[in-house]
């Protein structure tokens, strides 16, 4: 648990402290005094009574008692060092640089759960092992340089790797991003990025923290806990962008069902993001714009104005918005007009607004004003001003920054000649502003925060099942894949609509069957995964002769043991899918279905239980989200109809956990509703 003395201890001791600045030890006592530390400082140094001009001590039984112990030696002295700290100096955090533990070896694990046991016994925290360490506002306990400014209005950093965050740091500061706070967890022995968050949203205060979040995820051991204090602090007004490395499908195992191959680990990082509200980036130049972004006002709808003295980036950002899913919609009539009069002859209005490469800082105020008060069709504005180097721009970016203390509206500001004019960006920066080097990552960025839907409600009403008939036919049944007529049960108890069938492996009672169903019929194998590509699929059969017929043939198609029969139905195919994941639970996809899903791989997939609100959203998320709408006198599926299903199914997989994969493919889905007309479900106990 996160501790008092690790956010704002009144004593730290560096065990390891060194004059050598370019060593762990010497470079956090440095930052330390540097950052102007105001509690009691110590050193351990066997070697030495003085270090950096701070006290030392031969041993750390010598020491007082010391809040927080930032350690940089070997770690085979660390667990020996940690016991007296924690036991005899009420040392209650702790922070360990070094390496050599559980990444390292099968010994260093050892003294790693040590070492955790220790300050587990005592009540108290770990960051690391293996990291670059911790900043607050209270004090720099990290060896690494630069320094970010601190300030509560500021961003908190939590990362997985030292490195990369540092990194962020370095590009973050660039843009004018100021930071809060820094947690680099390392090992994550004992603490990793959930329990920071979670200790960020139980301590949140609406008055003094901040409200932007950054992650650096390389793996996710607790998604439950990421998923329950991202969404809750999205929800009292915070902001969280993530970065999650390792998510390529290289090395997936290979699976025996549609759902099992496209539901890869990456595929439920997503849909836990998705679920919690957390704007999903691939890069540190991306997370550090969403960032930049964050720091502005929240843009309200998806209508920008692109203002600019230059074309080409304009029509650039243009693109990149549009293409993005905004709109940078026309700008015309009287007040149009009338803010043309203001600028030089040859200037456009229309949206991109463009007032020349000879533009003034005063006329760059009258566009400001006309679109924050004038132009209702816009939300918010990019206004691209760099330099040729011809004349200094600190009039302009002082208009700029004096205009975004006063517009209702959000402006970014897009300065991309940062070398030419980085004294008047400097300035700029220095009034507390945060710039965007580069216009269609900043395009991009903001058309990824815009599709990212808010949290999903953290309890929402199940919808009406039966669930003894459920736990009944799961309770009977082995692992493996589920007779028919279990999945039918399953189906009608979980309240999922299905076509009229029956199964059999014998001619006179598949003659039966097709009677009672009616004609016309589809006939399909019961065995092979692939029916389609074994001739195992007849569709439009529409007398006894042709059943018998087809029946003879298909019972002879490799490891097929009978043969199924269903109403021919109308409508276009759709998919929904299930599968468990170790840590994340049970995913639930839709999309196009059929043949299509192989060929597109156009699916969304979200975490069980699903709402139908955002059943609904994965639904229109799709790429194929125009077929289902109906295309070109296409009859549309019921949406209502689907997301229900998808929410049905999500409802399925939480009352039997052991279904560890599930296909509905295909759902027959028209104006009227969504049929289930094949499926397999996988149980294993």
């Amino acid at each position: 648990m996160v501790t008092k003395q690790l956010i704002d201890p009144k004593s730290i001791v560096v065990v390891g402290g060194s004059d050598d600045i370019h060593k762990p030890g010497g470079a956090v006592l440095r930052n330390l005094q540097d950052g102007n530390f105001k509690g009691e400082l110590y050193v351990v140094n066997p070697k030495m009574d003085e270090v950096q001009g701070v006290k030392s001590y031969k041993d750390v039984r010598d020491l007082p008692v010391v809040d927080c112990a930032i350690l940089a030696i070997a770690a085979k002295y660390c667990p020996a060092a940690v016991e007296v700290l924690a036991k005899q100096k009420n040392t209650r955090a702790f922070i360990i640089l070094s390496a050599g533990f559980h990444e390292e070896n099968e010994e260093g694990a050892k003294l790693e759960k040590q070492i955790v046991d220790t300050i587990d016994s005592v009540g108290g925290a770990l960051i690391g092992p293996n990291c670059i360490g911790v900043l607050t506002n209270h004090y720099s306990g990290v060896f690494t340089q630069p320094i970010p400014k601190l300030d509560p209005r500021g961003v908190d950093l939590i990362s997985g790797s030292g490195a990369t965050a540092l990194f962020i740091m370095d590009t973050g500061m660039q843009k004018g991003i100021k930071f809060n706070s820094t947690y680099s967890v390392g090992n994550s022995a004992q603490m990793g990025i959930e329990e920071i968050l979670e200790y960020m949203d139980e301590s949140f205060d609406p008055q003094t923290s901040s409200r932007v979040k950054l992650l650096y995820v390389e793996s996710i051991d607790k998604p439950e806990k990421l998923l329950k204090h991202a969404s809750s602090l999205i929800r009292k007004g915070c902001r969280i962008a993530a970065i999650k490395s390792g998510g390529s499908a290289a090395g997936s195992r290979a699976a025996s069902s549609h759902t099992g191959a496209m539901a890869s680990p990456d595929v439920a990082v997503e849909a836990l993001f998705k679920k919690a509200g957390i704007v999903r980036c691939n890069g540190r130049d991306e997370l550090m714009t969403v960032a930049g972004i964050f720091m502005h006002p929240e843009l309200k709808g998806k209508n920008m104005a692109v203002v600019t003295h230059a074309g080409g980036p304009a029509v650039m950002l243009t693109d990149a918005l549009s293409n993005g899913g905004m709109d940078v919609p026309r700008i015309e009539g009287e007040k149009a007009r009338e803010l043309l009069t203001k600028l030089f002859p040859g200037s456009s209005v229309g949206n991109p607004i463009d007032f020349l490469a000879t533009g003034t800082a005063e006329q760059l105020g009258y566009i400001l004003d006309a679109c924050d008060r004038d132009f209702d069709q816009v939300d918010g504005m990019a206004v691209i001003f760099g330099s040729p180097g011809l004349f200094p721009v600190f009039d302009v970016y002082d208009v700029l920054n004096e205009k975004m203390k006063s517009s209702k509206k959000p402006i970014f500001p897009i300065f991309p000649s940062s070398k030419i004019v980085k004294d008047e960006i400097d300035a700029f920066v220095a009034k507390g502003r945060v710039y965007f080097p580069d216009e269609v990552l900043f395009g991009n960025a903001l058309c990824k925060i815009m599709k990212t839907p808010a949290p999903q409600p953290e309890h929402f009403e199940m919808p009406d099942m039966d669930v003894k008939k459920i736990r009944e036919v799961v309770d009977r049944a082995s692992n493996g894949y589920l007779a028919p007529e279990d999945i039918h049960r399953l189906l009608d108890a979980a309240g999922v609509a299905r076509a009229k069938e029956g199964v059999s492996d014998k001619e006179e009672e598949i003659v039966k069957l097709a009677k009672e169903i009616g004609f016309p019929l589809v006939m399909k194998v019961v065995g092979p995964v692939h029916k389609s590509d074994v001739g195992g699929v007849v569709l439009n059969v529409k007398d006894e002769e042709t059943v018998r017929r087809e029946f003879k043939r298909m019972m002879q198609i490799k490891d097929t043991y009978a043969i199924m029969l269903a109403q021919q139905l109308r409508g276009t195919e759709v998919f929904i899918g299930a599968k468990c994941d170790d840590k994340f639970g049970h995913m639930v996809l839709c999309g196009l279905g059929g043949i299509f899903i192989e060929v597109l791989k156009d699916v969304n997939a979200g975490l069980a239980p699903i709402s139908k609100k955002e059943a609904q959203t994965m639904i229109q998320g799709l790429k194929s989200y125009k077929i289902i709408q109906g295309v070109r006198g296409q009859e549309p599926v019921n949406e209502d109809k689907f997301a229900e299903t998808v929410m049905r199914i999500s409802a399925l997989v939480k009352v039997a956990p052991e279904i560890f994969e599930m296909d509905l493919n295909p759902l027959l889905g028209n104006k009227e509703g969504v049929v289930a007309v094949d499926a397999r479900i996988r149980i294993e106990k």
